[in-house]
């Protein structure tokens, strides 16, 4: 029975992970998500509370992953250097192995109507933000690294890959580019890995 109750849960969270990348938060209403899912709307007030409960469940999930990935790259025994690409590479692949999903997340936190959804899930984001830092930093204080604005970094990285994956017009060279396709997804994601190993290493080993 408790098994039972797990899958069901975890059929609501996909379920709405779905249609929310489909239609968006605002298109998608509990009722949708009780249909897709399978589940009944009681289960899904039991479990989750409302919508809003079951997008930041989603989100918290998301960020939990990475977190653990964080963790283990961080406890790696290599140089702050090496720490900080395979961040880039590891962020890069759960980017571009969900694109849609990560079109909604930022679709959906950039909009100023839900600022409590925001400051929840910013909340628990704050974990992994620290541990970024702390690889930064800890590069800073040996020496290997320049004294740089640590959040700025951390926003370039970030920031440049959700502008390839939302507008990959941008980079193309008048050439179509579809991420759906699995060649384009996997050139463009090792475009952006590279360019961004390589920005950061000369930003931050540069010498001033």
């Amino acid at each position: 029975m408790k098994t039972e109750k797990v899958d069901k849960k975890q059929a609501i969270l996909e379920a709405a992970e779905k249609l929310f990348c489909e239609t968006g938060y605002e298109g998608t209403s509990t009722r949708q998500i009780s249909k897709e899912s399978g589940a009944n709307m009681a289960m899904i007030n039991y479990y989750f509370g409302s919508k809003e409960g079951v997008f930041i469940e989603i989100m918290n999930n998301r960020i939990a992953g990475f977190a653990s990935q964080l963790k283990i790259i961080n406890e790696d025994k290599i140089s702050s250097l090496e720490k900080l690409h395979k961040v880039i590479e590891g962020y890069a692949n759960r980017i571009f192995s969900n694109i849609a999903f990560h079109k909604m997340m930022h679709r959906e936190l950039s909009l100023t109507q839900r600022p409590e959804m925001y400051d929840k899930i910013k909340n628990a984001m704050s974990h992994n933000m620290a541990i970024l830092d702390r690889i930064i930093i800890d590069g800073i204080e040996d020496g290997s690294f320049s004294n740089v604005d640590v959040r700025m970094v951390i926003s370039t990285i970030m920031g440049t890959l959700t502008n390839v994956v939302i507008a990959p017009h941008k980079i193309s060279q008048g050439e179509v580019i579809d991420l759906s396709n699995p060649k384009d997804n996997k050139l463009i994601k090792e475009r952006a890995i590279a360019h961004l190993q390589n920005l950061v290493t000369v930003y931050l080993t540069s010498k001033k």
